[in-house]
Order: structure tokens, then C-alpha cells, then sequence
């Protein structure tokens, strides 16, 4: 009797779940999360219905809190928006609930001072702690919740920036023995197909003039969809042919933690020829000429790239897989890979490493590297069981890099005494009685050397042109190399840089050119004749007419005097210039990176809606030589916010736009830079990006476990040492949120993230929603399948994008502003370029 009774009652329940189901309110209910008994009349029951279906309207029904919370505030909406009101969106706003992450105190001290960290728990180093991943979690739903309204406007932006892809694309291939290499992308797919074909016969040497042609038949080398469908998250990193182009070596993240799997491949058969791949490789690789061997780094457990490794016993094979720092491996093709070589163990935490094989394919090179010192150690790439010598002792605060041409090599130089760098030559035989060839001046940097000629990018003023040297005859040490040949273009503001290059005694010079109006446009420059060839010009398609924009390289001046550029982009038919345009004002001012004014098609959503965008060439980058880095980091990094912060008043002083149209966004070290001046002057911004921000700096450069800590002391200071620990607290992000009115902020993380660890954003926002009295939006968005760089999918990290500028929009008041195309549907054809 027991048995049936339990039997019945559970048909009865399951009756009654499928009455509720069936119920015609059932849908309606759970759109609003168990609240539809509070609107109990007829009428009030058909004006949730009508809001429910309708399509511009039925976000403000989403995520709301559970019954017994707000009631009231809900009842007043539904009838608010029943009467026909449009001005909502406050109302809709102060029913959601954000999450709040549980304090709990965590004491942190360091010389005689006492911090405490009440979020320190959201740091698990495994990813897998229920409460962290439920509090991040909660926070990707709050986002959604608050976004509602923009989501017809994200899929917008979507087909607006997915429309401006030529979606079945080829690179300009390169000429590279008998093949030309180039990657090519498929209509509807996300990823690369890396490709080649063979160089007719007969063909002549190569020129500026060369065309591929289809009359040889492609060979894919490696589909990235076909692996990719596998994974939720795909990367290659490191990608080497072998000299006899027989063999593929390349590394594959699947996770977005930049630890890459090494593969070798067999082009003929298309078999993999390891016994099983390598794990945790930096995706660093190099061959050597007998076409066998095999040379690659490893990660430590703190992520440092520290061994490059051959035969050996069981002992080392497992102290590899300990990984207690960087290392370079020699791999034979055809052996266990357990019985692989430690050649280089970088054993000082604060370098990097990595490999490659000169253009020459004479030498190859192991680079060890800090911030500030380097050394580079070489071998010949005939002989890959030799003895690998250094070019030039380690010295502190001295780095170098080699190339090298017939028995002699080029040593690019910096020091105290030579912060932009000297070029130097020296035999092989003698690597250290080096002659200068190019004396230090304000921003030379050498990129490119081929068999007859040297190539130097130099900065003027952060402007970059290359210098054209002829070399002497070959295997002919140079003692001068003369005036040289200037390529500079007359764009205000445009970003130079040397493409891949092919053959080494080619005399073709490939470079990429590309400014704030002139989509990514690939040269061949013959430096033999002076003629050059336009290989390619990225298409933009959906309406583009590069007339119609203007671009301008302004000044502001920093507190101490100095002079700092700004970069700027807009539609002349489209911006007043009189304080009322919205404005995105872009900065990153870190490791001497420049941050040079490139296109991207993404930034027409909102150039075509009426933004201005600018970039900030902040101290602490590249952009203006040496010296300008070094007066932006260690206990000069506050030069890099308050030139931010002189950029932001002179666009506002000269009506570029206003303090409640300026936006501002800022990635990585970029996100502390926008951190520090949210801190600084909240009042002169109205929303801000911060992606993957580094906010939490001061915790994290104290803490030797986390990954790149050590390598960073180099750019912020140890704060081990009492100095850099009172200047970093001064400025940290994190540690100076205060009581105050901020701006609007989205911030975004990855949980995969091995650069900025995902709860450095995670700690910034719990504590500032403690804190901040305004209420603006203040949104956190985990990605729980990415790393450092967002999705791996180009169409994946478009949607990504377009919940940012949805969310700038919304700050704006621009959801409803449409956009306006600069020409007709089609694709950017090659145009003129003004060419010195």
C-alpha cells in the first residue's frame, strides 16, 4: 500500500507541474521570476501582457528582483509604462539588484603599514571556489539585467561591424623560397586557414610587382576552424615552417591561459609527429637547418617563458615538468619528447625568453630579457648540437638585439648614456669589438636587415619614417652607412611598421601603413629602385569614404610643462566642435609600448554616430622615444595620469566635447591608467571602459606566488622597498577608491586571464560599489571562457565589443541615434597616399 501511495502522490505532483506548464500564464510568470501574483486584476494582468510582447518595451519586465522584494516599485512601473510613459529607464534601474560580494577582512602588512582587504577572498588562483564563481556569475547576470535595453542595439552594432568584413579575405602573400605563405578567412567562419603555393617555375627574383597567381594549386597547411570546433577558446601561437617546408611546428592554446601545446606536422602526410604533443610551451619556436631539430620554451609555474630544450635522461625530462623557470628545449623530430634537451635555463625570475632564427637562417638567437636588461646568445643554425655563446655579457640596464648578414653582425644598443639606441656592427668572430655605425640620436630603432641593405624605423616627435641604407658588397663589413633614403608619409598622425618580410637577399621591403582614416594598407618598396606597389588595402564594406573624416595631432600641456600629443579622428559633416560631441578618448602608457593611431572599422559605430575619437600618447609608452617611457614608470608613473587627466581639460578647454560627453577606455595596463584618474578626477568624465585592468597593483606587486610579478618590478618598482611601496599606494587604483561621485563603469575580466588575474577587477568593483555615492552604473563583466585578449572568434569578440559600445551609447543617451554610412556600400579601393 505504501508502495502505490508514494505512486500516486507522485503522479499528482507531476499533474500538477504539467497544469502549471500548461497554464496560460505559466511563460508570462516566469519572465517575471514568480512575480505575476502581484498584479492580481484583470487589467492589470493584460498591461503585463502587453508589455511582455512587446518588442521595444518588454525589457523593462527582465530580472527583477524575487516577490517581497520592491513590490512596490514593480507595480509602479508596469502601470507607469501602461499610461504610456517613455522616460523609464531610472525606475526600471532601481528594482535591479547588484550584487554586493561578502566583506571579509583580510589584513595585509608591509613596513610598519596595514591595509585591510576585505575582498582578498575572490582571489582563487584554481578557479573553481563555488563562492567566487557564484559571485561572478551573479555579477555577469546584473550586467545583462542593466543592459536589457541595449540588447536590440548590441545585435545592431553586431551586423553594423560584422558588415564592414570582407569576410572571405586574403593576406598579401609572402615569397619565401619556392612558395608564397598567406592565411585567408571563409565567409561565415572565424578563424584563419594558413596557406600556401609554389612559386612557378621559371619565375624571375623577386620585385615589388610580384602577384601569386592561382596557377599553382593551393596547400592548406592548418584550418583553425577544424581545431577550433573542438574548444570553446582557440589560439595559435608560434607557427614555423620547417627550411625544406616539409614540416609545421606550432603551438595551440585551448583554454586562454597563453600555455600553448606544441604540435608537429608533416605537410606531405598531414600526420602529427609527436608521440604526444608538448604541453605549457610559451609558443616560441625555432628550427635549425638539418630539418630535424627542434627548438622550444617552456613556461614556469608562474608563467614565465624560462627554458629553450634534446636527449637526455628521465631526471631532466621531470624536472621540466616542474617547471621551475624559463627554459629553451631541443626537440629532435622522430624521439620521445621526454627525452628532450634543456640547452638555456633562464634562471633569474625577473627575464623572459625567447627564440628565433635570423632572416638570414645563418644563426639562431635565444633572447633573455627583463624590462631594462637583455642578453642574446647564438649559435649556428648548421650546427645544432654546438655550444651557444653570448654576444655581449648581461649588464645591468643595458639591452640589445642582433641580426646578422654574412660574417658580421648589427648590435642595436640602449643605455643610460644611449636611451634611444645605437647601432653598432661587429665581426662574428668578435661579437664584442663592435664600431658604431648609427651614433645615438633622439628615436632610431632598427627593424629590418636584408642582404644588401639595412632598414631603420626611426620617431620624430612620435611620428615614424623608415631610413633606407645601402649596404656594401656582400659578406663586406660596412664602416658608415651615409644619408640614407627617408620613406615618411604626410598624414598628421599614421602608424608605420615593417610586415613579414620574404627571402634575405630580397631587395623588397615590406611595410604597413595605416592612420586614423586609412585602413591597413600593405607596401612593397623596392629599395634597389625606389619603386613601390600597394599589395593590399583591408576592405571596408557598408559604407566608407575616408573624405568625409578629419583627422588632427593636437598638444595639451602636463603640470610640470611638458608637451603631450594627442591623436584625434571624426566626421566633418557630423560634429559641431562646440563642447557638445561626444568623444571616446583612448590611452595605455605602459613597457614602452606605443599606442599609434591605427583604424580598426569597429570605431565607425560610433564615428558615424557623431563621437570623436582620440588617443592620448600618455608618458610611459613608446611614442616619443626612451625617455619619454622612463618618465613614466617606476617613481615617475603619476606623469602618465595627470598627462591623461591634461589631455581630457585641453580637449574640454578647446569644445572638443564636455565633461558629461567625454568617455574614456583604457585596456590592461591601460585599465590603470584609467583607474587612477577615475580617482583623480571623476568629475571630468561621464562613463569609462576598464578592460582586463590592472587596478589592484600594489597587492599584487607584493606577492611573489602571482604570475609576472617578479618580471614586473621592472616597470612599477618593487615595493618590497619601502619607497616604491608609498609611491605605488599613492596612486594604486584600488587602494585609493574613495567616498565619491564616479562616472559610468563597465569593466571587464577574463577568468583565464594569466597577465591580470580575473579578481583584480573583481576586488575594484565589489569595493567601489561600497563606496561610491552616485548612481551611475557601475558593471562587471567576467568572460568565463577567455583570457588576457577577450574571445578567440573574430565574429565572437565583435558581440564582446558591441556590449561596450552599447553600454557608451546608453551613457549617452544615443540608443535611438542611428547610424550615418560615409559613402555607398563597397569596398575601400586602394586611394592615394602621400608618400615622401
Amino acid at each position: 500500500m505504501r508502495g502505490r501511495s508514494l505512486v500516486l502522490a507522485g503522479a499528482v505532483a507531476a499533474g500538477l507541474i504539467l497544469a502549471r506548464r500548461l497554464h496560460p500564464d505559466y511563460k508570462l510568470n516566469k519572465l517575471l521570476r514568480g512575480n505575476l501574483r502581484l498584479f492580481s486584476s484583470a487589467s492589470e494582468r493584460s498591461q503585463v501582457r502587453s508589455l511582455s510582447s512587446s518588442k521595444s518595451r518588454g525589457y523593462l519586465l527582465q530580472h527583477w528582483p524575487r516577490r517581497g522584494v520592491k513590490d512596490s516599485q514593480k507595480r509602479e512601473l508596469v502601470a507607469r509604462a501602461a499610461a504610456g510613459e517613455t522616460q523609464l529607464e531610472d525606475v526600471r534601474l532601481e528594482l535591479l539588484e547588484a550584487p554586493l560580494a561578502t566583506r571579509k577582512p583580510h589584513i595585509l602588512e608591509a613596513h610598519g603599514d596595514t591595509r585591510e582587504d576585505a575582498f582578498y577572498w575572490l582571489r582563487d588562483d584554481d578557479r573553481k571556489d563555488p563562492q567566487v564563481i557564484e559571485h561572478l556569475k551573479a555579477e555577469a547576470a546584473y550586467t545583462k539585467a542593466v543592459l536589457a535595453d541595449t540588447e536590440a542595439l548590441q545585435e545592431v552594432l553586431y551586423q553594423e561591424m560584422r558588415g564592414r568584413i570582407q569576410e572571405a579575405d586574403q593576406s598579401a602573400p609572402i615569397r619565401y623560397h619556392e612558395y608564397y605563405y598567406y592565411t585567408r578567412t571563409e565567409e561565415g567562419k572565424q578563424y584563419s586557414v594558413h596557406c600556401r603555393r609554389r612559386v612557378p617555375p621559371g619565375a624571375g627574383p623577386a620585385t615589388e610587382v610580384d602577384t601569386m597567381g592561382e596557377s599553382s594549386p593551393e596547400e592548406v597547411l592548418l584550418d583553425e576552424n577544424v581545431e577550433a570546433a573542438k574548444y570553446d577558446f582557440y589560439m595559435v601561437g608560434g607557427f614555423e615552417v620547417s627550411p625544406n617546408h616539409r614540416l609545421l611546428a606550432y603551438g595551440e592554446d585551448t583554454v586562454g591561459n597563453e600555455m600553448y601545446t606544441l604540435h608537429v606536422k608533416d605537410l606531405e602526410t598531414g600526420k602529427e609527429l609527436l608521440s604526444r604533443p608538448i604541453p605549457e610551451t610559451a609558443g616560441s619556436l625555432a628550427w635549425a637547418n638539418d630539418n630535424l631539430t627542434l627548438f622550444y620554451v617552456t613556461k614556469d609555474k608562474l608563467d614565465r617563458p624560462y627554458k629553450v630544450l634534446g636527449m637526455v635522461g628521465l631526471c631532466e625530462a621531470l624536472q621540466r615538468q616542474q617547471h621551475v623557470s624559463p627554459q629553451v628545449w631541443r626537440h629532435v623530430v622522430g624521439t620521445d619528447p621526454s627525452d628532450d634537451v634543456c640547452v638555456y635555463h633562464e634562471t633569474d625570475d625577473s627575464f623572459y625568453l625567447g627564440i628565433d632564427r635570423s632572416r638570414s637562417e645563418k644563426m639562431l638567437y635565444i633572447h633573455s630579457g627583463s624590462a631594462v636588461t637583455s642578453d642574446v646568445r647564438y649559435l649556428t643554425a648548421d650546427t645544432p648540437l654546438g655550444e651557444w655563446q653570448v654576444v655581449r655579457p648581461r649588464e645591468q640596464e643595458v639591452e640589445y638585439s642582433v641580426d646578422d648578414r654574412g660574417d658580421h653582425l648589427f648590435i642595436t644598443i640602449r643605455d643610460k648614456e644611449r636611451p634611444n639606441s645605437e647601432l653598432q656592427v661587429a665581426p662574428l668572430s668578435n661579437p664584442t669589438a663592435t664600431k658604431v655605425l648609427l651614433p645615438h640620436r633622439d628615436d632610431v630603432k632598427i627593424e629590418h636587415v636584408s642582404r644588401d641593405f639595412l632598414v631603420s624605423f626611426e620617431r620624430r616627435q612620435g611620428l615614424q619614417q623608415a631610413v633606407i641604407f645601402r649596404l656594401p658588397a656582400w659578406r663586406s663589413m660596412p664602416s658608415t652607412l651615409g644619408e640614407g633614403d627617408p620613406i615618411s608619409f604626410k598624414e598628421p598622425a599614421y602608424e608605420l611598421s615593417a610586415g613579414g618580410q620574404g627571402d634575405f637577399d630580397s631587395p623588397v621591403l615590406r611595410v604597413h601603413y595605416t592612420s586614423l582614416t586609412t585602413p591597413d594598407t600593405v607596401i612593397d618598396y623596392n629599395m634597389a629602385t625606389g619603386k613601390r606597389a600597394v599589395k593590399k588595402v583591408q576592405p571596408v564594406l557598408g559604407g566608407f569614404d575616408q573624405s568625409k573624416y578629419s583627422t588632427e595631432r593636437r598638444w595639451a600641456e602636463a603640470p610640470d610643462g611638458t608637451k603631450v600629443p594627442m591623436s584625434l579622428v571624426y566626421r566633418k559633416d557630423l560634429v559641431r566642435l562646440d563642447g557638445s560631441d561626444p568623444m571616446l578618448l583612448d590611452a595605455y602608457g605602459s613597457y614602452e609600448v606605443p599606442n599609434d593611431p591605427d583604424f580598426r572599422s569597429t570605431r565607425l559605430s560610433l564615428i558615424d554616430r557623431g563621437f570623436i575619437f582620440a588617443i592620448a600618447h600618455v608618458r610611459g609608452g613608446g611614442e616619443m622615444g626612451r625617455r619619454w617611457y622612463e618618465d613614466g614608470k617606476y617613481l615617475n608613473k603619476r606623469n602618465t595620469f595627470t598627462d591623461f587627466v591634461a589631455c581630457a581639460e585641453h580637449l574640454v578647454q578647446h569644445k572638443y566635447t564636455s565633461p558629461r560627453r567625454l568617455c574614456i577606455q583604457g585596456r590592461s595596463a591601460g585599465g590603470l591608467t584609467m583607474g587612477a584618474v577615475l580617482n583623480l578626477r571623476p568629475d571630468l568624465f561621464n562613463a569609462a571602459i576598464l578592460g582586463v585592468p590592472f587596478v589592484d597593483a600594489l597587492t599584487t606587486m607584493l606577492d611573489e606566488t602571482i604570475p609576472l610579478t617578479v618580471i614586473e618590478w621592472e616597470e612599477w618598482g618593487n615595493p618590497s622597498q619601502k619607497e616604491f611601496y608609498d609611491y605605488m599606494k599613492s596612486y594604486s587604483p584600488v587602494d585609493n577608491l574613495r567616498p565619491a561621485a564616479y562616472p559610468n563603469i563597465l569593466v571587464t575580466a577574463g577568468l583565464h586571464d594569466p597577465r591580470v588575474g580575473y579578481w583584480e577587477p573583481a576586488k575594484y568593483v565589489a569595493k567601489l560599489r561600497q563606496l561610491k555615492t552616485d548612481r551611475n552604473l557601475l558593471l562587471l563583466k567576467c568572460d568565463m571562457g577567455a583570457g588576457h585578449f577577450s574571445q578567440s572568434g573574430r565574429f565572437d569578440r565583435l558581440k564582446e565589443m558591441a556590449v561596450e559600445f552599447a553600454f557608451l551609447l546608453k551613457c549617452q543617451g544615443m540608443l535611438q541615434t542611428p547610424l550615418a554610412p560615409s559613402g555607398l556600400a563597397g569596398a575601400a579601393s586602394a586611394g592615394t597616399l602621400e608618400v615622401n
